[in-house]
């Protein structure tokens, strides 16, 4: 039986990282100390359990069934623990936080609400490409990430925080630029370039999916980054792409001219957080976030 002391406490952190590496060596690496550190907690905490964790032999690391239902609860525990704190009035921790370009003016509002708290988080702010950022969270290097678009809950959470518009954006010399409203049946399916999926498959997969439900299918092709598709799009040809209004952030000199969609598409901005964030440090920054930020 567990005695509830500081100890404990860490061998549960230390058996969720082994657990979510299933590797004993990665895991040390994580938690900056040796490896033999890790097993001799991991062998405590088994004695204290009485049952085994993890299957081991030199070519795998793997959960065992107990292992599987201790780690549902570990969890829970280290975020309850993480909660405490909070409402102790701990000052909260560093949160580092994976980035989606052109979301400035959200980051600075959502950063002086944060500031404004009772107990305001030391944030960092890391930019890295989608991939890396959803790896980062789910191998611990990052405690949320923002992220337009799609992502399975696999090893993660994922909380539906804002909603961006589509625009269409159009060159000015594309037959639609002059016109209030873009209709998506005024603009070439074969003309569309939307970056490439290996850059944003969150985003990709969303814009591809409006298409298909308003019956406009991307019949178009991918072009690489959003700078090599709005250096595309302004050169005329009848090329066109969709983006919302913050990616288009420090492109107004591309030639481009970006209109509203009728009827309109939009695509919804997700917080996704590691399993060991703490639910208030999720919640506060939902809030922040948010379309229309709660007092």
């Amino acid at each position: 039986m567990l005695s509830g002391g500081t100890v404990e406490l860490r061998a549960l952190k230390y058996f969720v990282t082994v657990a979510e590496e299933l590797h004993f060596g990665r895991a040390a690496e994580r938690l900056n100390i040796v490896q033999p550190a890790v097993s001799h907690q991991i062998a405590r905490l088994e004695r204290d359990l009485g049952t085994r964790l993890f299957d081991r032999s030199p070519r795998h690391v793997r959960l065992t069934p107990a292992g599987e239902r201790v780690l549902a609860a570990a969890q829970e525990t280290l975020a309850a623990a993480a909660r405490v704190r909070v409402v102790a009035g701990e000052p909260a921790s560093h949160v580092r936080i994976g980035v989606a370009p052109g979301l400035t003016a959200r980051l600075e509002r959502a950063a002086q609400l944060l500031l404004d708290q009772d107990q305001p988080a030391q944030v960092s702010l890391v930019d890295l490409p989608v991939p890396a950022r959803l790896a980062a969270v789910r191998g611990g290097e990052l405690d949320l990430a923002l992220v337009r678009g799609p992502v399975e809950p696999d090893g993660v959470r994922v909380v539906r925080a804002w909603s961006e518009p589509l625009l269409a954006v159009v060159s000015d010399e594309h037959p639609v630029a002059g016109r209030p409203v873009a209709r998506p049946a005024d603009l070439d399916r074969a003309a569309l370039r939307l970056p490439a999926r290996a850059e944003d498959p969150p985003w990709h997969d969303a814009v591809t999916s409006a298409l298909h439900q308003a019956g406009r299918g991307s019949t178009g092709r991918s072009a690489g980054s959003v700078l090599t598709v709005l250096i595309e799009v302004g050169g005329g040809h009848g090329a066109w792409t969709l983006l919302t209004a913050d990616q288009l952030t420090g492109f107004a000199a591309r030639r481009v001219r970006a209109l509203p969609l009728d009827p309109p598409l939009s695509i919804d901005g997700n917080i996704v957080a590691s399993l060991r964030t703490p639910d208030v440090c999720v919640s506060s920054f939902v809030r922040a976030l948010a379309d229309t930020p709660e007092p």
